[in-house]
Formats: C-alpha cells, sequence, structure tokens
C-alpha cells in the first residue's frame, strides 16, 4: 500500500498525470500520516459504516477510510484526479469514486442507494472556500449517525461555540440544531502541501435523533436566529425591528416580552430554547397583523 502522505511518492506519481494544485479548488493535501489516521480513527467506523468522503484528493484519507468502513463512497469535483486516484486507491474493493459537485446532488438519495443496510457517516477534509454550504448540506440531508470534518479552526470554534462567547452565532445555533459538536484536535499549516496560512481544526459532530424543542415553523426558526445576529452587540429589539417591520417596534418588544426575554437582551446569549420561544411569539404576532 502506498505511503499517500510522503511527498518522496506522490510527486513522481502526480508529475506523471500532469497534475498540478488547483487554488481556484482550495486544494492543500495532507502530508502527514497521522492525521488522516487518526480522522478514520475519531470517526468512529467499523464494517457496518457506510461513509461518504466529500473531496478525497489523491485519496491519503480515503486509504484510512476503506481498511476501517464497510463501504466509501468519494465525491470527488476535479475530474483531473482520475488516474492518480485509480493508483493510489484503485484497489480498495470497498470504494466507489463518484465524480461530480456534491452540491448539486441528492444526498439522502445518494447515501439510500449506496449504503443500504450499513450505518450512514460524513467525513472530509473539506476546502475553506465550501466549507458552510457542504456542512450545511450535510447536516440537512438529515441521514447521518455522524459527520466528521477537517475545517478552518476559527470555522470549526464558531461552530462550536456556547452561548454567551465571542464566537457564537447562526452558524453556532444551525450546527447545534442538527448535531452535538465536538472539537477533537488542530492540525497545524505545517502538515499540508502547499501549506496553508491558517491552522486547521477536525471536529465531529453528532447528528440528533430528536430535536426537543417546540418550534412551530423551522423556516422562521431560523429567520428569527439570522435576524438576531444581524448586526452584533445590538439588543434584540433593534435587531428583530428590522427584520420584521410589519410588526413594529412595539409589536416586537411585545412578541420578545412573550417568550420570556428582556428586549435589551443580546442575540448571542441565547439558546436554542430561547430562539425556539422568540421564533413562536414573533409567528403569533405575525398573524394578527
Amino acid at each position: 500500500m502506498l505511503d499517500l502522505c510522503d511527498l518522496n511518492v506522490m510527486r513522481p506519481l502526480l508529475e506523471a498525470q500532469g497534475f498540478s494544485f488547483s487554488k481556484a479548488k482550495g486544494q492543500n493535501f495532507l502530508t502527514a500520516a497521522w492525521v488522516p489516521e487518526r480522522i478514520a480513527q475519531e470517526a468512529e467506523l467499523d464494517a457496518n459504516t457506510g461513509v461518504l468522503e466529500i473531496g478525497p484528493g489523491f485519496g491519503c484519507l480515503t486509504q484510512r477510510l476503506c481498511l476501517r468502513a464497510g463501504k466509501v463512497a468519494a465525491v470527488e469535483l476535479d475530474r483531473r484526479l482520475r488516474p492518480v486516484l485509480d493508483r493510489t486507491v484503485g484497489e480498495f474493493a470497498n470504494l466507489e469514486l463518484i465524480w461530480g459537485d456534491i452540491l448539486e446532488m441528492d444526498i439522502p438519495g445518494l447515501v439510500r442507494e449506496r449504503f443500504p443496510g450499513l450505518r450512514p457517516a460524513a467525513c472530509a477534509n473539506l476546502p475553506y472556500y465550501i466549507t458552510s454550504p457542504v456542512l450545511t448540506a450535510l447536516l440537512e440531508a438529515d441521514c447521518f449517525d455522524t459527520v466528521t470534518v477537517m475545517v478552518q479552526r476559527e470555522v470549526a470554534e464558531r461552530i462550536a461555540a456556547a452561548p454567551g462567547t465571542g464566537a457564537y452565532g447562526a452558524l453556532s445555533v444551525f450546527c447545534r440544531y442538527h448535531a452535538q459538536p465536538e472539537l477533537l484536535f488542530k492540525v497545524p499549516p505545517d502538515c499540508f502541501v502547499p501549506r496553508p496560512k491558517v491552522t486547521s481544526q477536525v471536529l465531529r459532530l453528532r447528528v440528533r435523533k430528536e430535536r426537543p424543542w417546540d418550534i412551530e415553523d423551522r423556516d422562521h426558526f431560523f429567520r428569527t436566529v439570522r435576524a438576531s445576529f444581524a448586526m452584533r452587540r445590538k439588543t434584540l429589539r433593534n435587531c428583530l425591528s428590522a427584520a420584521f417591520p410589519a410588526l413594529g417596534r412595539e409589536g416586537v418588544e411585545a412578541a420578545i416580552r412573550d417568550a420570556g426575554l428582556d428586549p435589551g437582551v443580546r442575540g448571542e446569549t441565547l439558546d436554542i430554547p430561547a430562539f425556539a420561544a422568540l421564533s413562536n411569539a414573533i409567528l403569533r404576532r405575525e398573524s394578527h397583523v
């Protein structure tokens, strides 16, 4: 089995295929073997697991996933990597390569077709520029047990942030609505080629089986959350008055009080139950406007 994190092994192979890194696609490839090994370990895989990998690159994480999981379906956008992946991970009978853009795919349908009878998980070393849309798509698909990803450290800290902290925002609420995030370990820039300017972080999201909040309208809930963070350091009263003009300032204040909150509080202090109560209160007030 090739050591896919050894540049002395990979350079000749990549050069033979005429492959060069694409800055536009955010391609930074791992050169530290301990990183994909630990990601695969933290993903808690076994023979009963089907793993959807996003962006296999030249296969260093793919290789480790295939050694642990029952099946791996790896989605890759860059078709230039086809001959490289044929050489690096073509030996694995439990691997299926899927060429295309994950953001244009029916993820629940893909999981049903590729992983019948298996526990589905998602795993990825995500390019920084598509972290949010891909993570959103994976969580909204609502078909995985866990999602284990490597992202920019600052993004991981926002995802895992608790109410009342500086990093807490709409992304934190979105991810906590869908899953329970756990920060696992940091990956320094010198573990990649080309070397990025920032530190990466691996985190695991355990997807919630139940969401025990009384939310009357999910879309309205997330609209309320986004509005509450639209003007940081502004009071909830000011943020929501701008987002729900039909209620007027007095109507917004009344809805906030209906939710058991102080109109002077700030959105970054609220947890999901508080946002649920607030969204429901605004929705009821809007129905009488």
